[in-house]
């Protein structure tokens, strides 16, 4: 029996594991590297180790440190979680060397699926579909269009589509730059890119006694940047028929590598119903939530029971009804996906019937990494949540979905939570018409639109302005009853300005015996107005806005949606003014290549440095045609959000 289990793992999975541990009655040891040593996970475990220093390959990649940590704590197994060593045969070689319980298949079972290419070769020997591998060198117009891969890894790291053979050589390079850092292995390889086909994966759980269990699928197939953010079981275009065929393929492949314990067979799903083999992911999934739900099983629970010895029923529980995942980044999605960092004021998802647990009945089940006040940094993946909604029906688990993201307060940090609300909601997704090309079919200028409108940003500001002043008529050492600027005879309104998701808005209101005017709200009265609740009336219907204040920032939440506002100072300091042209570092990051020089001119568009954050590149472009009149970065450099990269002289003519 296992007695301490070191979770080898952060944020939202060692919080699941540590969960599956106190409900077994197993005792638990986390590990945290410098930033992380505030973070839930740490506090919820019995003993938390320190990994010194702040990037991955010092902390959650140091096989050495975390075998130091569970010998001092005492532990006699080691759970992985997903990411990170998770899929290292050598770090499970060396678990079990050290006299201690693995959970999770043998090393020999990941050592077989480590390299994609060598897997899609005993996948094909056991007579599961696979896509032909593509030597790069030899790559030739028919093979196109094409996807680069990493052979080590996953989560849509070291990842290129290739269209034409002029972006060959480019996206190889990356790809293997990429795959490098992430992995620890440059490997790449490439086969072709199926385009308008779904991404289909199928849950297994086998024993040590022979017993191989397939629960199901779940369809994967809306992904940015090659990684999922939507995930669903069952799969809308997924039949009896099919099911049992797909089953059948991952059945065969669990077998054919001796595997015991969770693991994912995936496979891409043609329109005609043929199928193809991706990549056996050799531990849990990101997206196994909504497998917990459908099924009413615990995976991690049945991982460590398994790593036990324990036997398997000969068959696995029914299915019942439909569960959908969203995957909250911390990111903006009109903005190449960019990740965002720093302080996470306000993380608030009501209505969550479970916490990394399958709820009671249908209802909605939050798995989070983060809470309110966490610094979401810059060396980890930006996902902050997972929010999954379980209901008899494939509609209404997307409506509840929809409805707990929209009332959702989550203030400091741009995210993907209108995206996922607008995807929930529209019609193609809700008629199961998903592939891996839905977002750019149905296109961001649509998905990635704020929920907000500019009449809702406008009653928002109103809004953030009446209660900013019932804030300062509270703390009012005289009259503070009286509305902030009242007067008896009419006199200028009161004004402030705030910096809006589309710009500048200047709010201007009076409140006077005849109540509330304002030319930016016209026909809008005032109902109530404190600090943190302001009550408007507007032809008729009262619409209530929930107000928070984060130093200069203000963040108001409504049914019309959420809206972010930084109040403008009347006096702006000259010294904080960014010369024009000035492109500036979206994210702190390192400097992985600089592709211009001074006096270099450079067309709209065209790379200029690349910036590595969150263990993905990313492209710092010229925003218009222009001459390098300054460079101010190397390669290898570290460089803080708002850095000044570089600045760009426009070309006369050009218009900025």
């Amino acid at each position: 029996m296992i007695k301490r289990v070191l979770v080898a793992n952060r944020g939202e999975i060692a919080r699941r594991v540590l969960r599956a541990c106190r409900d077994l009655g197993v005792g638990t040891v986390a590990v945290h590297s410098d930033p992380d040593a505030a973070a839930p996970h740490v506090r919820e475990a019995d003993v938390a180790g320190r990994l010194p220093g702040a990037s991955p390959s010092e902390t959650y990649l140091s096989v050495e440190r975390l075998l130091a940590v569970a010998e001092r704590a005492g532990a006699d197994a080691v759970h992985p979680g997903y990411g990170f060593l998770s899929e290292n045969a050598d770090f499970a070689r060396a678990v079990v060397d050290a006299g201690l319980t693995w959970i999770g298949p043998p090393p020999e079972a990941i050592a077989a699926m480590g390299s994609k290419i060598e897997a899609k070769k005993l996948m094909a020997a056991a007579g599961v579909p696979v896509l032909p591998e593509l030597d790069p060198v030899r790559v030739g117009d028919a093979d196109l269009p094409l996807l680069v891969k990493a052979s080590a890894g996953g989560g849509g790291r070291g990842m290129r589509v290739v269209r034409t053979l002029e972006e060959l050589e480019s996206a190889v390079a990356g790809a293997r730059r990429e795959a490098e850092s992430a992995f620890g292995d440059p490997t790449v390889f490439c086969e072709p890119l199926l385009e308008d086909a779904r991404h289909i994966e199928v849950q297994i759980l086998a024993d040590a006694h022979g017993t191989v269990w397939t629960l199901g699928e779940r369809e994967c197939s809306i992904q940015r940047r090659h990684q999922k953010i939507i995930e669903e079981a069952p799969s809308p275009a997924v039949g009896p028929e099919l099911r049992a065929r797909l089953c059948g393929a991952a059945a065969s492949a669990a077998r054919a590598i001796g595997y015991t314990g969770a693991g994912t067979v995936e496979f891409m799903l043609a329109r005609d119903g043929g199928f193809s083999f991706l990549e056996v992911n050799t531990r849990l999934q990101v997206e196994h939530p909504v497998t917990e739900c459908v099924y009413g099983v615990d995976l991690v629970r049945l991982q460590i029971e398994v790593a036990e010895g324990a036997r398997l029923p000969a068959a696995p529980p029914e299915a019942r009804g439909h569960a959908i995942e969203v995957r909250l980044y911390a990111e903006d999605p009109a903005h190449d996906w960019r990740p965002a960092s720093g302080t996470l004021h306000t993380f608030e998802v009501p209505g969550a019937d479970a916490e990394f647990a399958v709820p009671a009945a249908y209802g909605l089940r939050l798995d989070s990494g983060v809470e309110s006040g966490a610094e979401v940094g810059v060396h980890y993946d930006p996902m902050l949540a997972k929010v999954i909604a379980w209901a008899p029906s494939r509609a209404a688990a997307a409506r509840r979905l929809a409805a707990a993201l929209r009332g959702a307060r989550i203030h400091g940090l741009t995210t993907n939570r209108d995206l996922l609300v607008r995807i929930l909601e529209e019609p193609g997704f809700l008629d199961g018409a998903t592939d891996t090309g839905y977002l750019d079919r149905v296109g961001l200028d649509t998905l990635a639109a704020p929920l907000a409108d500019e009449a809702a940003v406008r009653m928002c500001a109103l809004a953030a302005a009446l209660a900013q002043a019932a804030a300062s008529r509270e703390g009012a050492a005289v009259l503070g009853g009286l509305p902030s600027g009242w007067r008896n005879v009419r006199s200028q309104p009161q004004r402030r300005t705030f910096q809006g998701p589309g710009g500048p808005v200047d709010v201007d209101y009076r409140l006077d015996r005849d109540g509330l005017t304002s030319e930016l709200c016209p026909g809008t009265s005032l109902v109530s107005a404190a600090p943190d609740r302001v009550v408007l009336d507007r032809d008729g219907l009262r619409e209530a806005f929930a107000v928070t204040a984060a130093g200069d920032a203000v963040h108001v939440d409504s049914r019309l949606g959420p809206v972010a506002l930084v109040a403008v100072p009347r006096f702006a300091d000259p010294s904080g003014r960014i010369a024009p042209g000035s492109l500036l570092a979206p994210m702190p990051g390192t400097v992985v290549r600089v592709e211009t020089e001074p006096g270099a001119d450079v067309a709209e568009g065209q790379t200029l440095v690349v910036l590595e954050a969150m263990k993905m590149e990313h492209r710092i472009a010229a925003p218009s045609a222009g001459t390098v009149a300054e460079l101010n970065v190397t390669a290898g450099q570290q460089v803080e959000s708002g850095a000044v990269l570089a600045v760009l002289a426009v070309i006369e003519g050009t218009p900025e």
